[in-house]
């Protein structure tokens, strides 16, 4: 996919740019002391702020932060912010968060107006957005030179080596609470893969789907179909041989794949374990997006742990795809050691499954592109 890159703005200097970014940071503390618990977001803009002051521009951010429904919220402030971009990139200005207006999710053409007034050029380096049509994303790339940010073309070259010609054999790594929320690119990826393993509560439905009683797990009764016809066209599907959880009675216990009635699975097993950080171990590309259990609870996280290890031990080039995966990566000290941790989980689901994000494509249609 060709995009047109900040190079493709031409001279900016003394040019205001609007540069669309993803500071949707973790936070803590009451709604009048907010604190950031994780800048990585905010650092990770900085190659396209710095690359855009350096060359005389006035950079002005703006972003969203939570979801306060289209109207004003201390506890969405983005002050915090504001003050460790400060720290970080002294002179940028922040405006205020996106979707303190409803204008920002309804894509309204009045409040691109707003966000676009007296801007020479936009930049687009919030991939974890990219997914979205909202007036921020799509609006302004209609009318100003437009561009995406190091952090966009870094996320797209990534995923576009992963879908497109990954080095083999190419595994991924499921996991998270829903097969519905994953099933276009469960599809997606089960063609291109060499190997796809389910984990966490989706793993859960694959195996009623294989007949086997899963107990109180979580199970979405009305996808079981859906993996079934999934288990009999591929069988390059890997699911777990054993599973760690409560029984009836809340005991902590370790079963094999036939959940007895009253039990609930909350993590992959450790055979399960060693044999998905041996898929990984011998892979050469790998793509991982979320947990294979309740990793925020210590019982249940050594499935996820063996996963993340794996990740940060093995030669292939290794992806991780946002969210509660890179949440574990941080959690157990890996997040350096992968090759690529993306900013934008749901992106970078809905790239691959898809191959194209409405930001991208606003951006290949920008007046300043040939």
């Amino acid at each position: 996919m060709k995009l047109p890159v900040l190079e493709d703005l031409g001279d900016v200097r003394g040019k205001t740019v609007l540069v669309r970014t993803d500071f949707n940071v973790p936070m803590s503390g009451p709604d009048s002391a907010r604190i950031i618990t994780d800048d990585f977001r905010i650092r990770a803009a900085l190659p396209t702020i710095q690359w855009l002051v350096e060359r005389g521009a006035k950079v002005v951010c703006a972003t969203h932060l939570g979801r306060p429904k289209g109207a004003p919220n201390p506890k969405y402030s983005l002050a915090p912010v504001r003050a460790r971009l400060a720290e970080l990139a002294p002179g940028v200005e922040l405006r205020e968060n996106l979707r303190f207006s409803p204008g920002e999710e309804g894509n309204d053409p009045a409040f691109v107006a707003e966000l676009v007034r007296g801007v020479d050029a936009y930049v687009n380096d919030a991939f974890g957005a990219a997914h979205r049509a909202h007036a921020s994303i799509v609006g302004p790339p209609k009318t100003l030179p437009s561009a995406a940010g190091r952090l966009v073309q870094r996320e797209v070259e990534v995923v576009e080596r992963l879908r497109d010609n990954p080095k083999r054999p190419f595994v991924a790594v499921l996991g998270g609470a829903k097969v519905s929320d994953k099933l276009g690119v469960i599809d997606a990826l089960v063609k291109i893969v060499d190997h796809l393993l389910i984990g966490g509560g989706m793993c859960f439905t694959f195996l009623a789907a294989k007949g086997n009683p899963v107990g109180d797990s979580i199970c979405e009764r009305d996808q079981v179909d859906h993996c079934r016809n999934l288990l009999a066209q591929h069988d390059n599907i890997l699911l777990p041989e054993d599973i760690i959880g409560l029984d009836a009675d809340g005991t902590y216990a370790t079963f094999g794949v036939r959940l007895p009635d009253g039990a609930k699975g909350m993590d992959v097993g450790p055979g399960t374990a060693a044999a998905f950080s041996d898929a990984i171990m011998e892979a050469r590309s790998v793509f991982w997006n979320g947990p294979m259990g309740v990793f925020e609870d210590a019982r249940f996280a050594k499935g996820t742990r063996t996963v993340a290890q794996a990740m940060a031990d093995t030669k292939a080039f290794t992806v991780v795809g946002g969210g509660d995966s890179a949440a574990a990566l941080a959690q157990f000290g890996l997040n350096d050691e992968v090759d690529h941790v993306s900013t934008g989980g749901g992106a970078s689901l809905e790239f691959i499954e898809f191959g194209d994000l409405p930001g991208l494509q606003a951006l290949r249609e920008a007046p300043n592109v040939v």
